[in-house]
Parts: C-alpha cells; structure tokens; sequence
C-alpha cells in the first residue's frame, strides 16, 4: 500500500491557520476603542444604579447627591458620570449639577449643594440686610440677626461618601460582579467566533482573522438591565 501526502498543500493550510491566528489578535486591537466605547456605556449605566441602591439603603450617607426627598431616583441625580477612551484604556469620572429643588424652609436652592456636603465643607449663612434667620435646632425655633455656621450641612455620615461607593464599585463590586454578571467574562472566555471561523481562516489566512477578531471584541456582549 502506498500513501501520498500532498505536504504542499498541507504546509500552505497550517500557514494559512496560524496567520489566522495571528490576524485574529491584530483584529482584536483594531476593534479595542468599540469594545471600550460599549464597555463604558455598560460600565456608567451600572454604576449608577449601584448609587442608586446604595443611596437607599443608606440615605443619610448620600442623600446629597439627589434632589430633596427624591433619594435614589435616577431621575433625581446630582452627579454625571460619563468616560473617556484613550491609548491608555478606559477612564471613568463624574461631575455634581445644581440642584433645581428646595428643602422645605428654604427659599431657593442650595447652590453646589451636592458637591459642599460631599467636601464636608462649612457654610456661613448671612440674613438679608433687616432681616432675620430663622431654623430649628435642638427641637427649638431660634430667631437671629446674626450670621451662622453650619460646620457640616450634610450631616457627619455625608463627606466623601460619594467618592467611596464610587471608588468600591471600581475597585470591588467591577472585579468581582459586574464583569460576570454582565456576561462579558463568558464572552471572553469562549471566543466562539474564532472556532466557527477557522475553517475559512486555512483557507484565507490572515484576513480573515482581521475580519473575525474584530468582530468578536467589537460585538462582546455587556448586558446591563
């Protein structure tokens, strides 16, 4: 019995595979800035919702970053959180906005109110010219012409509060939820594409795992409710 083995073709089809290969992963690093544009959307979105819960479950710690009474609405926000993509990777960061509502024994909004109470800031109020304040305090009505101090208007709980449920989704609940839960981690880990496309691959070779590993990263799936 004789075999022949056509090693022309044979060395030309694993050549074609690992091109393949090697082009899957310069598709990968092509695809990189869609793949962090929707991971930050997925990111942002989870984030606040992970503010949102815990502002309810501990009000008197981040009721500054919402609108008075309205503590853990999204509608309801004092913060943006938006990202950045750069050579670097992704970058988060979020801005305080004014608050457009009132306490009930004020006459107008509190001007950076979310972002004094996190700075745990002190604030003099002055009564108009003629005037005088007027506030509770120890379950007393005090009236006085003179200016007050409020050493911490938030309250004790409130300084930099924000900035660490910030920093524990990033540094906690991110590694050890969000990536899972998100679906990215199965993703990632099964680069299924790449399997169903290799038969094309020993065939064409490196352009076809350009093709394919930039779809696979630019199509991961980050599912957030």
């Amino acid at each position: 019995m004789r075999v022949v083995t056509d090693i022309k073709n044979f060395k030309k089809t694993m050549n074609n595979i690992v091109n393949y290969s090697y082009g899957f992963l310069d598709g990968v690093d092509k695809g990189k800035p869609i793949f962090l544009q929707n991971l930050g959307r997925g990111v942002i979105k989870a984030l606040g919702q992970y503010i949102d819960v815990n502002a309810r479950a501990n009000p008197k710690a981040l009721h500054h970053v919402y609108e008075w009474y309205r503590i853990g609405s999204p509608a309801a926000r004092l913060f943006d959180i938006d990202f950045v993509v750069n050579k670097n990777g992704l970058n988060l960061f979020s801005n305080f906005k004014q608050s457009r509502s009132m306490s009930n024994d004020a006459t107008r909004p509190f001007f950076d109110k979310a972002k004094i109470m996190e700075q745990g800031r002190t604030v003099t109020i002055k009564p108009k010219s003629g005037s005088v304040l007027k506030f509770d305090s120890a379950g007393q009505t005090v009236f006085t012409k003179k200016s007050v101090n409020v050493r911490n208007p938030g309250g004790d709980e409130v300084q930099g509060s924000f900035e660490q449920v910030f920093d524990e989704f990033m540094l906690r609940y991110f590694k050890q939820s969000f990536i899972r839960s998100s679906g990215l981690y199965n993703y990632i880990k099964k680069p299924t594409l790449f399997k169903k496309n290799i038969r094309a691959g020993s065939r064409m070779g490196r352009p076809k795992g350009i093709n394919t590993g930039f779809a696979w990263i630019a199509n991961a799936r980050i599912g957030v409710e």
